[in-house]
């Protein structure tokens, strides 16, 4: 059997919005193991609007001090670890999260050696270096969803739970099923993506007594069963017409 991908999610902390963290890493997951995960920059950068994804995600912060005003040593860091991982052998897919052109050399080179590089970057970012990856992912984190996919808390009844939709659910089945034939992903296998790339979440926590009823809640997600009960589920605007679905209500 051939062993998975290894992933290196490098992070360039001075250079990149911090609330695309979550997406970078669920997109991480689809790609391999995610074996390595670093982030570059001083200590203002690292500690501000970082810090907290950081910590939550397990990446392990590379604090660079600029020794000359004006010179990028996180920049340098960052390459330099990204070719020492590719070399000896530890990553084979990188997931770079920065917007700056001075990688457009380290992508390509890494391309060149027969790695896969994909890039989270903002609007703003240089064509130069969306063009120098396999897949750049432009970062709008506010706005991927709908307004009704924003987390909403209801109370049907003074007894039961405060029910939520976490924005991030819609965001997890878009990264997994977009590589799916059908567009669609594996019920069960939602579920263990959930919980691996946020910490404590559960259905129950949610408000919902399956994992089932919780994406019934969604307006932008369909579930489709089979005849022999096997859910799978899509964004409900990919899903086929002529497919028998089960529409959230």
């Amino acid at each position: 059997m051939p062993m998975e991908p290894n992933v290196a999610v490098l992070v360039d902390c001075e250079n990149a919005q911090s609330a695309v963290l979550d997406r970078a890493m669920q997109h991480a997951t689809t790609l391999g193991r995610v074996a390595l995960r670093r982030a570059y920059g001083n200590a203002a950068s690292l500690t501000n609007k970082w810090q907290d994804g950081l910590i939550r995600h397990g990446f392990a912060p590379c604090l660079q001090f600029q020794y000359v005003g004006g010179k990028n040593t996180a920049d340098i860091a960052l390459a330099l670890d990204a070719l020492e991982m590719l070399l000896d052998r530890r990553a084979d897919q990188f997931v770079i999260v920065t917007s700056d052109s001075d990688f457009v050399g380290l992508c390509r080179k890494l391309q060149e050696r027969g790695a896969g590089v994909h890039v989270f970057g903002e609007a703003k970012t240089p064509a130069a270096l969306r063009h120098a990856c396999d897949r750049f992912h432009e970062a709008a984190p506010q706005t991927i969803d709908a307004p009704r996919a924003m987390p909403v808390a209801v109370e049907d009844k003074a007894t039961n739970p405060v029910k939520r939709r976490p924005r991030f659910v819609v965001e997890a089945v878009r990264v997994l099923a977009s590589s799916a034939a059908d567009g669609r992903v594996d019920l069960g296998a939602l579920g263990n993506h959930l919980r691996q790339t946020h910490a404590g979440f559960t259905h129950a926590a949610n408000g919902y007594k399956n994992l089932r009823s919780m994406l019934e809640a969604y307006d932008l997600l369909c579930i489709h069963q089979d005849d022999r009960g096997h859910c799978r589920v899509g964004l409900a605007s990919a899903v086929p017409p002529a497919a028998p679905i089960l529409r959230a209500v």
